[in-house]
């Protein structure tokens, strides 16, 4: 289903990603607090000026250009998050900084400080970020703290406070999923979100408050991703959440009974339980076979296809051969192409062609972007903070329970693949 076009090494670990919702741009944060923004190649469509380009998009090839890079937050980049339009690029840190950057040029045009811990006092250092609409942003915390904000008042001689905070977790909050508007919504924007932290789910209103919380579910709840027209037997009926587990297992809740579970998908079988399912995403339509199959990163550096309906793993590829760092960014580009992202690496993939041959494959990666240039900010404090990375990044492992163990023969459902 899918070939690596190229891979993009990466000077410290990935702690996140972000994908720009229209255009081929890829960023990411990194566990130095450096902000690395790279533009890819177009798509077919995209530029039909020169013929050479547009060939070599469709094959998934061409050169991969570095936008900007910096080093954006004193410790590690926590989460990453493009704006609602795509305009601009939202990073926080351990610093408990939200910084918001164009994302052109990476000029920071807006800082937000985060609210202190209230139980502690210290510094509570964000675990998401998320654009819920042009003026609406979401900032999950260490501490499950849920804070709102304006984007409206935001602005570089400004200090904007939450609108609201809540606590929809009594755990820290590792993703956040819209809930897609209503048909009697006037604004066709989102109002409503769900959220996982620890081992509960909850559903928040923009205004109401948290309206729903899940019982305990007694498993980590990591990463989460929003299905329509699915049912419990793949019947178009109705809108389905599927939640990654730290067990490998898949859980899907039917929107609007959010009491309990009502499907497992097991993605991972590793011996002393699955590996943990770090993110996951919709293959978007147009991509792929047909149907529905979500896409999911585990945190053995596997990814694998598990088609809905029939609840089943068809597939899988590996990011990550060697060290077996988890998959923690999952998504695709404008054009179609899988992004993942893990350890020290980003790799881009895209739809195998037929009779692509293993030369074809060689020169893309030729032509990959080496990752060598350095902005003024690069060079400042560079090994500063390698201990704190270290252990920011056993921390994020320590989150995860039920770890198994490598399995040797991961699932290869699909021929070409490496």
């Amino acid at each position: 289903m899918f070939d690596t076009v190229c891979t993009i090494p990466l000077s410290h670990d990935l702690f996140a990603q972000a994908i720009h919702p229209t255009d081929p741009i890829v960023s990411v944060g990194l566990a130095s607090g450096h902000v690395h923004t790279y533009r890819l190649p177009p798509g077919a469509s995209d530029s039909s000026d020169d013929e050479d380009t547009t060939l070599a998009s469709e094959t998934g090839f061409g050169q991969i250009e570095t936008a900007w890079k910096t080093r954006r937050h004193k410790g590690s980049c926590r989460t990453l998050g493009f704006g609602y339009d795509g305009r601009h690029l939202y990073s926080s840190g351990t610093d408990g900084i939200v910084k918001e950057a164009d994302v052109g040029s990476g000029r920071v045009t807006a800082k937000i400080a985060v609210p202190d811990d209230v139980k502690t006092g210290g510094i509570d250092a964000p675990t998401v970020v998320h654009a819920l609409t042009p003026q609406t942003l979401l900032l999950a915390t260490d501490s499950s703290a849920l804070h709102l904000y304006d984007l409206r008042a935001l602005g570089p001689n400004k200090a904007p406070k939450p609108q609201q905070t809540y606590h929809p977790h009594s755990d820290y909050i590792s993703s956040i999923t819209p809930l897609p508007p209503s048909a009697e919504s006037t604004s066709g924007m989102p109002k409503q979100w769900v959220s996982v932290g620890g081992t509960t789910l909850a559903v928040t209103d923009v205004r109401r408050g948290v309206m729903v919380r899940s019982e305990d579910q007694e498993e980590e709840m990591l990463s989460t991703v929003m299905v329509t027209g699915l049912s419990a037997r793949g019947t178009s009926v109705g809108s389905k959440l599927l939640v990654g587990t730290g067990s490998g297992v898949i859980t899907l809740w039917e929107r609007g009974v959010w009491d309990d579970q009502d499907e497992r998908i097991t993605v991972d079988k590793s011996p002393g339980g699955g590996e943990s399912i770090d993110s996951l995403e919709l293959l978007p339509a147009g991509v792929g076979p047909g149907g529905k199959i979500v896409v999911a990163g585990l945190g053995n550096g596997e990814v694998r296809f598990v088609k809905l309906g029939k609840n089943q793993v068809v597939g899988g590829v590996k990011h990550d051969e060697f060290t077996h760092e988890a998959v923690v960014g999952l998504g695709f580009d404008a054009a179609g192409r899988l992004v993942t992202g893990g350890g020290k690496m980003v790799k881009v993939w895209h739809e195998k062609v037929d009779g692509e041959g293993a030369e074809e494959e060689k020169d893309g990666k030729r032509g990959r972007e080496s990752d060598s240039e350095d902005s003024e900010e690069d060079s400042e404090e560079e090994e500063e903070e390698e201990s704190s990375d270290e252990e920011e990044k056993k921390k994020r492992k320590k989150r995860k329970r039920n770890k198994g163990v490598q399995k040797g023969n991961g699932i290869m459902g699909f021929a070409g693949l490496d």
